[in-house]
């Protein structure tokens, strides 16, 4: 819950680009952990730190002269703060500072430059800092924020309350220096792009197999606890039979989704959150924009199509910091391609009950170019236009994460996948088991059994289909045996692609719904099936005349 403020408490708003070490910053300065919720009407999630009489507004990182609804929700904490802590790194002062101060112009606050370790201290140094502070009038404070000092810590905390107003008619004396991090091999160009999409892939891939790997080893325990509760339950009326022990029952499927979800969910946001507490997810994506721009995405927009296959929903809510050219397009992308925990697993599982666990390659690769034709095919033309160009203006230092920073990262994919998700979730579950309990599914499965023959499918594979429209796991139904003994390879592909991308699941639509809107969600559903029936008409009926 968030703290009470008292009257006299001094609210102090922080602003700064993105990876200046803001967050680790207030956390030093406060030793809170800190609480997120929306600020005074503010759409934009932004973190709390209470300490010594002051809370501090961590606010998102700015992406300057970027549209991103990140952005604007920090530059609109400007004006509802009593004080502006500005924080810009040491080793790009003059430009971020010609980019910041006319930002906080006319407003209360202090200076703060992060990054001081990378800058060689000397007497020199020490000097221009010394002669920028008189020209400016304003406090200007050099730390490392990573080792914040007690002294620095006090001399930070004694400046804020005795701000300074932020002036752009004063003339500014240049600090003269630019440091660039040393270039990795993710600079290197024929290897660059190969290096990155690894590190990108290395997480899902691994998250998801570790995961299973645990919830194989887990399931049978908890199978064997909830099954007593099951019989216990099976003389209920109908109706609330259905809805508990059903086959969309909250008894049912909750061992699926704390067993089998949840663990790919921690695992892959304690992974994305080492790669951004480390800088690394920023270097990826500076190395990839050139390959996505004339496909309409940026190197930012992979990494949340990318972040999609642990689970959608916190990948469509980080969406609020792509532009506003691009947004659409990337939540799309993710609602096409991003095979989320669910998805994946259950076509892993799928695959190895056939003894085919070889087309998990074709199936990734097919997936990954139909992902990029339909992102090309529905990307305005300003997104892919040449002149569009990426907000990060630098490559950032690659630091060894401290848990600290790795567990502030993760929080928050966390808090919106336990939040978000799992409520849509059991609402979900709810609907479905209402409407299985109505024969709703199963007139549907035989409403569209004669289209399965366009696909070169069986009948049989109309209810995963319908299933995996719902809820992707819906696709383990192609593993039954009476199913998939009547299928070839190709024809099992071409169904696990299918199901997979025909539709969002329901849990996916409805945040891009509440993200977008109703008529956004919609359209994105009528089109993305279009696309889908499209490539997988092409996969089933190229797969059988190349086989």
């Amino acid at each position: 819950m968030p703290h009470s403020t008292a009257s006299t408490q001094s609210t102090i708003v922080v602003i700064g680009k993105e990876n200046t070490g803001k967050s680790q910053l207030i956390a030093s300065l406060t030793h809170r952990t800190p609480y997120s919720s929306n600020f005074r009407g503010s759409t934009v999630t932004c973190e709390h730190y209470m300490g010594d009489g002051m809370m501090f507004i961590d606010t998102p990182g700015i992406l300057y002269r970027s549209d991103t609804t990140t952005t604007r929700g920090a530059l609109e904490q400007l004006h509802k703060g009593d004080r502006i802590l500005l924080v810009v790194k040491a080793t790009h002062a003059d430009e971020d500072l010609a980019d910041l101060l006319p930002l906080v112009d006319g407003k209360q606050g202090i200076v703060v430059m992060t990054f001081w370790d990378k800058v060689l201290p000397s007497e020199f140094t020490q000097q221009v800092i010394h002669r920028w502070q008189q020209a400016a009038n304003l406090a200007l404070m050099t730390v490392d924020a990573r080792n914040l000092t007690a002294m620095q810590r006090q001399e930070i905390q004694t400046a804020i309350k005795q701000p300074t107003v932020f002036s752009t008619q004063r003339q500014l004396i240049s600090l003269g220096w630019r440091i660039e991090p040393h270039p990795t091999l993710l600079e290197h160009p024929p290897l660059g792009w190969l290096l990155a999409i690894a590190l990108l892939l290395i997480p899902s891939v691994f998250a998801v197999w570790l995961a299973n790997t645990f919830a194989a080893i887990v399931d049978p325990l908890i199978q064997g606890l909830v099954n007593p509760t099951v019989e216990a339950l099976s003389g209920l009326p109908s109706l609330s039979k259905e809805i508990l022990i059903g086959r969309y029952g909250l008894v049912t499927m909750g061992p699926l989704l704390f067993v089998w979800a949840v663990p790919t969910v921690i695992l892959y946001a304690l992974f994305l959150g080492a790669y951004k507490a480390s800088g690394l997810v920023e270097r990826i994506t500076i190395t990839l924009h050139p390959l996505l721009s004339s496909f309409g995405l940026s190197g930012r927009d992979l990494v949340r199509v990318i972040m999609g296959f642990g689970c959608n929903v916190p990948a469509v809510i980080s969406t609020r910091a792509c532009s506003s050219c691009s947004r659409k397009t990337c939540i799309s992308a993710i609602a096409f391609g991003s095979a989320c925990s669910y998805q994946f697993g259950a076509t892993l599982g799928v695959f190895s009950a056939a003894n085919l666990p070889y087309l998990v390659i074709p199936y990734l690769v097919y997936l990954t170019i139909t992902t990029l034709i339909y992102t090309r095919l529905i990307a305005p033309k300003s997104a892919r236009s040449p002149q569009n160009r990426l907000m990060i203006e630098h490559r950032t230092f690659l630091e060894v994460p401290r848990w600290s920073a790795i567990w502030r990262e993760t929080k928050g994919t966390l808090n919106q996948f336990f939040t978000l998700a799992i409520p849509i979730f059991l609402a979900i579950a709810l609907i479905a088991s209402v409407l299985d309990w109505l024969g709703v599914l199963n007139d549907l499965s035989r409403l569209i059994d004669p289209t399965m023959g366009l696909f070169r499918l069986p009948p049989e594979a109309a209810l995963p289909v319908i299933l995996a429209s719902v809820r992707k796991d819906g696709l383990l139904l192609f593993a039954q045996p009476n199913t998939v003994s009547l299928l070839s390879p190709v024809q099992i592909l071409t169904g696990v692609y299918l199901a997979g991308v025909l539709l969002p699941c329901l849990v996916t639509a409805l945040t891009i719904a509440r993200e977008q809107s109703v008529k956004f969600a919609l359209i994105l559903m009528l089109r993305q099936a279009i696309a889908a029936i499209v490539f997988a008409f092409i996969l089933a009926w190229g797969g059988w005349f190349w086989s």
